[in-house]
């Protein structure tokens, strides 16, 4: 058995090839999970069919307001998150039906596998948040507040300034990526290769109990891999809700200046 791991990733062009336009197996896929998306929630979102919502309808509806309840209200707050529940909403199940690929029969492949598509997701929130953060606090305010931690001894401020920095502009869009990235192609290479022996084994007389506890085994991964498609869309859209959340309020110190003000508040006094 050989087994060429470009062959899992890789495919020839099939329209444009060799323009920024080209399009081969993935770009399709990364279509076809658009559209999938798009489907779901139009479908949901119709009208007919009483006052209570059943079927597609009131998975769409259970689903959005998971998103915008558990992730956007919770992490951002009732105030701004409904703002942002919609692209988070998104985000989720863009990257939930991108991953599902990896367990659909006939395409068995996690368009979140290439690097372009979770880098071009965390690209995104890493504009949104930083955009949100200067609207929401002024360009210098925002910066300032976030490289600047509250209740820092001042002989640390220059050193975890310089982390932040880091930590903020530049690390979080490439862990946002890589994480899921690596998760989605660690999967499909292990399915991959549960397959291949599952078929090779079950060729041979020889060999074929141990092609029936490979194809057992491969149909716990399979489970096993639902889960992990569920839980990276999951870590990905809430991440993304934490760091809009940090950049409109800051690292606490709103919340820390407010309660001091209300401590200094003298007491009032009955008549």
């Amino acid at each position: 058995m050989e087994l060429d791991v470009n062959e899992l990733f890789f495919w020839e062009p099939i329209a444009f090839e060799g323009t920024i336009f080209e399009i081969n197996r993935v770009v399709l896929l990364m279509f076809l999970g658009s559209i999938v998306t798009m489907a779901f929630f139009l479908a949901g979102a119709r009208r007919g069919g009483g006052l209570v919502p059943r079927g597609i309808r009131n998975i769409a509806e259970t689903a959005y307001l998971f998103v915008r309840n558990q992730i956007a209200i919770d992490v951002i707050g009732p105030k701004d998150g409904p703002r942002f529940a919609p692209y988070l909403v998104a985000l989720f199940f863009f990257i939930f039906f991108m991953n599902l690929m990896e367990i659909v029969p006939g395409i068995n492949f996690p368009v979140t596998s290439r690097m372009a598509i979770p880098a071009a997701l965390a690209v995104l929130t890493w504009i949104i948040f930083n955009a949100v953060g200067m609207m929401k606090q002024g360009p210098l305010k925002y910066i300032k507040n976030t490289l600047i931690l509250p209740g820092v001894p001042k002989g640390l401020v220059p050193l975890l300034a310089f982390i932040e920095l880091f930590s903020t502009f530049f690390i979080r869009p490439l862990t946002l990526a890589i994480r899921l990235f690596a998760n989605m192609m660690a999967g499909h290479v292990l399915l991959t290769i549960f397959f291949l022996f599952t078929a090779d084994f079950i060729a041979l007389d020889i060999t074929l109990p141990l092609g029936v506890v490979t194809a057992l085994v491969a149909a716990v991964l399979i489970l096993f891999e639902l889960l992990v498609i569920t839980i990276q869309a999951y870590i990905f859209t809430m991440l993304t809700a934490f760091y809009i959340s940090e950049a409109i309020h800051g690292h606490g110190e709103e919340e820390v200046e407010a309660l001091g003000a209300h401590e200094e508040e003298p007491a009032v006094q009955p008549a």
